[in-house]
């Protein structure tokens, strides 16, 4: 522990001297480290903190963050134990360190595909009602301003691909592993294909897509009040188990007290 204080002082000192320009050395080799983000960084970082939010000082955050910790580790060993080993346990710390921001990152991200489940269904709804009156590339662009703030940078990069010129379902299909959720997959190429649709079958297009649509909300209801359900039950078995672990504490202590008597 000693030497791990000692280590951060050291740097902390040719820090503030001068001596070395961490920022600087950290900046000079961030682009060696750019084939170390991860594809969805991005998309996480922005659905996470917004579209505002600077990728490359959060990505050269992390860089700094590892390399901190490789210096000050190896710095430790050296001056205790050196050897191979500890030399590699630094490194794999450091990467380690490096990785925790995504991490954390994807637990958010999965933590809140619940919550996109829901909100899917009645975005389709607004959706619909859009398409009844436009055609779906312009229904699309049209629904951004009133689209949960999760879907906008997905539905931005759907309806982009679309008007330059992606008339395959590629776009619909990468939208949907953007946001994997119950049925996204089958959804989105009902929606390729109400697209491709003459005026003719629009309408029965639009029908069976109504009622796809209206099973999801029915679904999204049913999970609501299920969940509604089970976290009643769960605190009705909570109140049962305090109060019957009280009532057993009771009868202990007066049987305790009988005994003494």
């Amino acid at each position: 522990m000693e030497f791990v204080i000692i280590g951060i002082i050291l740097l902390f000192i040719l820090q503030y001297s001068k001596r070395i320009n961490l920022r600087k050395f950290v900046g000079d080799t961030e682009p060696y480290f750019r084939s170390l983000m991860e594809e969805d960084y991005e998309f996480l970082v922005k659905l996470k903190y917004g579209n505002d939010v600077d990728i490359n000082e959060l990505f050269g955050q992390r860089v700094r963050n590892g390399i901190v910790t490789i210096i000050v580790l190896i710095f430790v060993f050296v001056m205790s134990k050196p050897s191979f080993i500890n030399v590699l346990l630094a490194f794999i710390l450091g990467y380690f360190i490096f990785k925790m921001p995504y991490q954390s990152l994807q637990n958010y991200y999965k933590n809140n595909l619940h919550h996109i489940d829901q909100m899917l269904p009645y975005y389709l709804k607004s959706l619909e009602i859009l398409i009844q009156h436009y055609t779906v590339p312009v229904a699309l662009r049209r629904s951004i301003n009133t689209a949960p703030e999760i879907f906008i940078p997905g539905l931005k990069r759907l309806v982009d691909r679309i008007e330059q010129g992606d008339s395959s379902v590629d776009p619909y299909m990468d939208f949907a592993k953007e946001y994997p959720v119950r049925d996204s997959m089958r959804m989105m190429r009902l929606l390729y294909r109400l697209g491709l649709g003459d005026q003719e079958n629009k309408q029965e297009q639009l029908v069976m897509f109504s009622r796809t649509v209206s099973t999801l909300q029915n679904k999204a209801r049913e999970q609501k009040y299920k969940e509604r359900l089970e976290k009643m039950e769960n605190k009705t078995m909570q109140m049962l188990f305090v109060t019957g672990g009280g009532i057993l504490l009771l009868l202990l202590f007066s049987m305790l007290q009988m005994m003494n008597l």
